[in-house]
């Protein structure tokens, strides 16, 4: 019988929310794919868009986030999960939330304030259960501040959220603008992007096998990074160009801090050959650094037609924020299910490798044809190609429901 070590969460907590994830991402691309004459159109703000963005972005993005956080939090702090029941409970809570929010949105979005205040219980459970194992971290590094900065803005966005619910059940709030770009800017560039960055500084040197690195960046771009963020905010609040500008010129040069401390690491490697997913989640750096610099370009240019910086945050989620998940998730879930299933039994009995649970080369295949989907998508939609958008859709969906299979055949090995 195997004992769980002081850094071992039960296997069940982080594969609930990771399988819950799973089916949410192919569910999400049916739905853009139902609704591809919308995307065409430059129509963004619609209930069922409201679904596919909230089932992709909640339902995929911050469950699996949730799950991987589960797993890898006592392992980069030294931890143990605070309450493993509590966790459990809170995946109950947030699942029903996510589901019930993100369908409410489109059919009855009235009553989706409902669904919204259980997503919200769901997620202050989690911020607590986190907290509590943080504050038993005995010695707080930069990966600390990092994911600490990340769960302040996974409150703000989540009190946004709540807030624009609101309006849509009684319609009483002022300023539904800027609480709606506030809700993203906290969102996406504030929990998403700095929840990457502080779990790269773990992940990537652990998967490239690198030592000796400086990190020398990390904290001016954590400084910088989230300084451009409440200037951005600020921005968006009073309505003044020069703040935009400053705000995103300090975004980018945080941005660019980490993707140099990246290329560090990668440097200092002793795995000349790393794996195909895992450069999967590295290219995505790459993506995420030439859009932070395009909408920097894009302010100081002032650029402001509605549909191309739509299309821009399209692309910020899927080709940055959820590429960096699905290559991390290539990774994080074989290293679970072999140490779950196999740890125990190395020197005992003959067991598979590690790299033998995935077929890396059909996830190559699976994360070039994702890229050229999504970029298909994006330049299709923009130029008024409404067949190839469809087309473009149609492979990012089965695509994605081909990703959601690979992974979940690990779990039969």
């Amino acid at each position: 019988m195997q004992t769980q070590t002081k850094t071992e969460t039960n296997i069940k907590l982080p594969l609930a929310f990771i399988l819950f994830g799973l089916v949410s991402f192919a569910l999400a691309q049916s739905l853009l794919w139902m609704n591809t004459s919308a995307l065409s159109n430059g129509i963004f703000r619609m209930p069922d868009l409201w679904m596919a963005a909230h089932f992709l972005l909640l339902g995929w993005a911050v469950m699996v986030v949730m799950g991987a956080m589960y797993q890898l939090v006592p392992v980069a702090f030294l931890t143990p999960i605070w309450n493993e029941k509590f966790g459990f409970l809170q995946f109950f809570v947030t699942a029903i939330g996510v589901a019930g929010l993100s369908i409410a949105l489109s059919v009855r979005p009235g009553v989706a304030i409902f669904a919204g205040v259980l997503t919200v219980i769901g997620i202050l459970m989690f911020l607590f259960q986190i907290a509590m194992t943080l504050l038993k971290q005995e010695k707080v590094n930069v990966m600390t501040w990092f994911v600490g900065s990340a769960l302040v803005f996974f409150l703000l966005t989540i009190v946004a959220g709540l807030t624009l619910t609101w309006n849509l059940a009684f319609g009483t709030i002022r300023n539904y603008d800027a609480f709606f770009k506030s809700h993203l800017i906290f969102g996406l560039t504030g929990w998403f992007t700095l929840l990457i960055f502080g779990f790269s500084y773990k992940m990537v040197p652990m998967f490239s096998l690198s030592h000796g690195f400086s990190m020398k960046w990390a904290k001016p771009a954590l400084g910088s990074y989230v300084s451009g963020l409440i200037v951005l905010v600020v921005a968006v609040w009073i309505g003044t160009w020069p703040f935009t500008i400053i705000g995103w010129g300090l975004l980018w040069l945080g941005f660019t801090g980490y993707a140099l401390d990246m290329k560090e690491i990668i440097k200092k490697r002793i795995k000349k050959k790393l794996d195909q997913p895992f450069i999967f989640s590295l290219i995505a750096i790459g993506f995420g650094w030439l859009l932070h610099t395009t909408a920097l370009l894009m302010n100081v240019l002032q650029v402001t037609n509605a549909t191309v910086w739509s299309w821009l945050v399209y692309l910020y989620i899927m080709i940055w924020i959820i590429f960096s998940i699905m290559g991390y998730l290539y990774k994080i879930v074989p290293f679970l299910w072999w140490t779950h299933k196999y740890s125990g039994s190395v020197g005992k009995k003959e067991v598979p490798t590690l790299k033998a649970m995935t077929q890396e080369k059909w996830g190559t295949i699976l994360f070039t044809t994702m890229t050229f989907g999504v970029i298909g998508l994006a330049v299709t939609a923009m130029i008024g190609l409404p067949v190839l958008t469809f087309t473009s859709q149609g492979i990012l969906t089965i695509a994605s429901a081909l990703y959601v299979i690979s992974i979940a055949r690990v779990l039969t090995r």
